[in-house]
């Protein structure tokens, strides 16, 4: 079986961020275009102290990984004429001081008529390929307009 995307088309998703107030003290909200993240909180404190309900950019990185990496491995699986039954992962994103220092993706699965060792190398391409691996390097630009 072969999965075929159309590699031509252009997507773009979107997400919006409100912030009012100072650094620590403020706090922000979270919209996504699919609208499950909705007016989201964030916060000084739902990024670095746990004070309080919400999320942070850090987290969600790390699930925007977890989510890409474990479609990649089923895309890949299924290249291979398998269909998994269930695949886990959860991603650890570390944090050094004010930079990201890695992501370490842990994925457990059930997939019949494959080894460890098949896996193993299914999942290894997969951390590499999947587009969120990819993204982590690719060139960031932005624009900006003050207004008053």
């Amino acid at each position: 079986m072969t999965i075929k995307l159309n590699n031509n088309k252009v997507m773009k998703r979107t997400a919006k961020a409100q912030w009012t107030g100072s650094a620590k003290e403020g706090k922000g909200e979270l919209t996504t275009q699919s609208g499950i993240l909705n007016q989201t909180n964030y916060s000084f404190k739902t990024r670095f102290t746990g004070e309080e309900k919400g999320t942070n950019p850090e987290e969600l990185l790390a699930a925007a990984h977890a989510g890409c990496f474990t479609m990649a491995v089923s895309f890949a699986l299924t290249e291979k004429g398998l269909t998994p039954t269930l695949l886990n992962t959860e991603a650890t994103l570390t944090m050094e001081g004010f930079a990201i220092s890695g992501i370490h993706l842990s994925i457990t699965g059930s997939v019949p008529g494959i080894n460890e060792e098949e896996f193993t190398a299914v999942t290894k391409a997969a951390e590499q390929n999947c587009l969120i691996s990819k993204a982590l390097s690719v060139q960031i630009t932005s624009d900006a307009q003050l207004f008053a």
